[in-house]
């Protein structure tokens, strides 16, 4: 294993609290920031994974999970949006 894969490893590991924490938010606000945090690693992540098996078609994966986080958290808002109101 190189260090990209071991980067990458431990960058997965991180994603375990987030997903503790977005089972017992207390509230829907809570998990926006979770979701922004989550999809960032998890793009990093693939990011490490392309270039630690020197494998371009993850590269190209990680910029769709990048696009799709930003996507994801406007649906999210958009879904919420009478609750994300003060």
């Amino acid at each position: 294993m190189n260090v990209f894969l071991w980067a990458a490893t431990a960058l997965l590991v991180l994603e375990l609290p987030l997903i503790v924490y977005a089972a017992v938010a207390p509230t829907r606000l809570d998990l926006l920031p979770t979701l922004q945090v989550a999809g960032t690693i998890f793009t990093l992540a693939l990011s490490l994974l392309a270039q630690g098996f020197h494998r371009s078609a993850y590269t190209i994966l990680s910029v769709v999970a990048a696009v799709l986080t930003f996507a994801g958290t406007m649906v999210f808002v958009r879904f919420f949006e009478r609750e994300l109101d003060p």
